[in-house]
């Protein structure tokens, strides 16, 4: 019997929310979760699924229901509902897109090509408690800071005293986009930029690791660790998928 992720206060406190998105609890159902879990986990290919779940081929087409549907986003966001936002740390980190990626315009799959080689940047935000709320997939080239007025809008801010980011988000336009969503900015300038840094917040600054630490812990799930998926939107719903399962073990 290969290792389950559901234990059955995690199934208790899923099934409703699944409910609530239409995704009904026929006989499998959680069969069919713990099998789309499995996959997140360990990256193998679904026609690999160990027996346990059931046919590889039922599972699979679940998982395609949800995701074009973008169930599994919608579930991500029914979780965060409770989010400690009083401070918010955003960043981004590259992951490579392996070969079985290949195949559809990359461009609009979120894949570009660099020396490194093919790389999808998931550009994620996290709570006050390092609990990520949202995230916003670009191609591996795009800069964070030409993202970020997206990852921003994406974010309730009216409770939010103050944004977090390290120095590669250096942008007074940035800066005035995240003032007038009503929050202070906690970016500092480089070291070749002429204005000051009064306006910093370093204690505050040093918590920046609650988003690497995010980022580590999504990272424990190889499909998200490395991109196996061609299309973007099914690599989005792998990623909701595991940031719907760190809340739901909160």
């Amino acid at each position: 019997m290969p290792r389950t992720m559901l234990k059955d206060q995690h199934w208790t406190r899923l099934r409703p929310i699944l409910l609530e998105l239409n995704i009904y609890d026929k006989g499998n159902l959680r069969q069919t979760v713990e099998g789309v879990l499995y996959r997140m986990r360990v990256g193998c290919p679904w026609r690999d699924l160990p027996p346990y779940f059931g046919k590889p081929n039922t599972v699979y087409k679940a998982y395609q229901r949800w995701f074009r549907s973008n169930k599994l986003i919608a579930l991500f966001a029914l979780l965060t509902k409770d989010s400690d936002c009083e401070w918010v740390f955003i960043d981004g980190t590259h992951i490579k897109a392996h070969q079985h990626s290949n195949g559809s315009n990359e461009v609009e799959q979120a894949i570009s090509k660099s020396v490194a080689g093919r790389a999808t940047k998931i550009h994620l935000a996290v709570d006050a408690h390092g609990n990520p709320i949202t995230f916003i997939l670009s191609d591996g080239t795009t800069h964070d800071v030409k993202v970020a007025p997206d990852l921003v809008d994406k974010i309730n801010l009216s409770g939010t005293d103050m944004l977090c980011a390290d120095k590669g988000y250096d942008s007074d336009p940035l800066r005035d986009h995240i003032e007038q969503a009503g929050c202070f900015n906690n970016i500092p300038r480089k070291q070749n930029n002429k204005s000051t840094n009064n306006h910093m917040d370093w204690h505050l600054y040093k918590a920046r690791h609650l988003v690497a630490n995010a980022f580590a812990k999504l990272k424990n799930y190889r499909a998200v660790a490395t991109r196996f998926d061609k299309l973007k939107q099914s690599y989005e719903n792998t990623v909701a998928l595991a940031c719907a399962y760190l809340w739901l073990k909160l």
